[in-house]
């Protein structure tokens, strides 16, 4: 954002590093003529890292080899005023701990899906959250209600969804429909925009975190982007089943792992999509690869779409670990009685009578009220 102030021109932006020492401050998460140069002593006297949000004033260049303005000072860093080096967090050095503060999807009126989520796989601050879907199964959709429920329920969370690969009409619908900043890397265009992207996005979220925030990262999704990784990673010399390189992982790996509950401090929540029984082994090669990464799944089962069973989940595969972390005793009890009674119906029929239960009534505590445990309650 420019603007003058006393015949001063002031710039805010997102700081970006250069490997060569020196950064940019950019509009936005591309390269553009409007970025601000940062020259390396003004990185190391305020501390900048990529992903912060920095506002100060600058010169237009002086000299006919300056290309882009240059930041003069550091008059703020993530809303926060300063006059010299800031000291903060690094979020590396913060102890991750199991997700303990549930974020409750369910709202009144809501998508049932969300209702069907709180109880199978509940969702936590700091949760690393895998969808799995097929394709035209409702994923995107999924992603797309439990974002409006976020910013319905917490608006203090910062929310960002990230889509990659994605068609530009699904972008829009998703800019339009959801309170939240949209990223986005479009199918047209190249892969090292899509790791950029991706990689930007993760040090922003993790600047907010070191702020003590609470930051929800939507990523639709993991395939895509790993499948970017694959097609610009320098070989190994090893190729997995699919044509899939290992080196191609540990960008993903390393976005994924980012996501965690900080002891005493804020959060990171990831939820990304994988793509499975796409006719493509080496999507199912990258889906094998995330499956124990995870500490939440949700499984989408093309099957129940196709018999125009929505929403589409798996409710026997889905599920948190350590979930009991994130509900009360009394409701643990009720939830595993629940569980217990659906499990033993083929999958379609036990998603189709806990849709009937839901239906029957107007919340998931009137629902859980009327389930009666083993001690009678």
């Amino acid at each position: 954002v420019k603007q003058r102030v006393e015949n001063e021109l002031y710039f805010k932006g997102l700081f970006e590093a250069h490997p060569d020492g020196y950064g940019f401050l950019r509009s936005n998460y591309f390269p553009s003529f409007s970025d601000v140069y940062v020259s390396p002593p003004i990185i190391r006297r305020f501390g900048l890292r990529t992903g912060d949000i920095v506002a100060g004033p600058v010169h237009k260049p002086q000299r006919d080899n300056e290309k882009y303005p240059s930041l003069v000072n550091v008059s703020s860093i993530n809303g926060v005023k300063i006059n010299g080096y800031l000291k903060r967090q690094i979020f590396e050095n913060l102890t991750p701990y199991y997700p303990t503060r549930r974020i409750v999807l369910e709202t009144p009126g809501c998508n049932i899906a969300l209702r069907v989520i709180d109880l199978i796989a509940p969702l936590g601050r700091g949760q690393r959250g895998l969808i799995v879907s097929a394709p035209k199964a409702g994923k995107t959709t999924l992603i797309k209600e439990i974002a409006k429920s976020i910013s319905k329920n917490y608006p203090e969370i910062e929310l960002l969804i990230l889509l990659i690969d994605e068609r530009p009409e699904e972008v829009t619908d998703m800019k339009n429909s959801v309170a939240a900043e949209v990223v986005s890397s479009t199918f047209d265009q190249p892969p090292e925009n899509h790791i950029r992207v991706v990689e930007l996005v993760l040090e922003r979220a993790k600047r907010l975190v070191e702020s003590g925030k609470d930051v929800v990262v939507l990523l639709d999704g993991i395939t895509r982007l790993t499948r970017a990784y694959n097609l610009l990673s320098s070989s190994s010399g090893k190729t997995l089943s699919g044509g899939l390189d290992p080196a191609a992982i540990k960008g993903p790996k390393k976005f994924l792992g980012g996501a965690r509950s900080i002891m005493n401090g804020g959060s990171l929540t990831i939820l990304a999509t994988a793509l499975i029984d796409t006719g493509s082994r080496l999507d199912q090669v990258i889906y094998e690869e995330f499956k124990g990464t995870s500490n939440m799944e949700l499984i989408l089962d093309r099957g129940f779409a196709e018999q125009r069973i929505f929403p589409a989940l798996d409710i026997n595969k889905s599920g948190t670990r350590k979930e009991e972390l994130l509900y009360t005793p009394e409701e643990h009890k009720k939830i595993w009685a629940l569980r217990r009674f659906i499990g033993n119906l083929e999958p379609s029929e036990a998603l189709q009578r806990l849709i009937e239960m839901l239906t029957q009534t107007k919340s998931n505590e009137e629902l859980l009220k009327s389930i009666v445990t083993e001690n009678g309650r």
